[in-house]
């Protein structure tokens, strides 16, 4: 998986909105998109069937599977995206019908975090995103 990301466009929040002042969940809905679209990229090679395409990709962006890649992740986060997963984790208080709490509390953690980076440093949202381990395109 090549460690470049280039569809995302440069790195800049709002202006006179700090990063602080973002809630949690909103990194999380946008994390959530730049996680999928990541995914949705990583799967288009070979060239396959459109309901091919969404049968790997929704494997990949299940809430469980999310889980597995943030503890793959762990030991290579700072203490500032530490607490970013913190964050994201605390304003996960939802009712998942689908997965256990902590799953989705750790899925939403991973969202949070890609959300804050894609805002603040591509070059490190790129180099993590690029530690995941993909199951094989088919």
């Amino acid at each position: 998986m090549q460690s470049e990301f280039p569809l995302l466009l440069p790195s800049v929040i709002l202006p006179d909105t700090p990063i602080q002042q973002v809630a949690p969940a909103a990194l999380a809905y946008l994390g959530d998109a730049v996680y999928e679209l990541y995914i949705r990229r990583a799967y288009l090679m070979p060239p396959k069937r459109l309901q091919a395409y969404h049968n790997q990709v929704v494997a990949q962006v299940r809430a469980e599977r999310q889980a597995d890649h943030l503890r793959s992740l762990l030991p290579l986060l700072t203490e500032p995206e530490l607490e970013i997963l913190k964050r994201g984790r605390n304003a996960a208080t939802g009712h998942p019908k689908r997965v256990e709490l902590n799953v989705y509390q750790q899925a939403t953690s991973l969202e949070t975090l890609i959300g804050y980076l894609y805002l603040t440093d591509l070059q490190r949202l790129a180099h993590l995103l690029a530690q995941l381990e993909l199951e094989p395109s088919a």
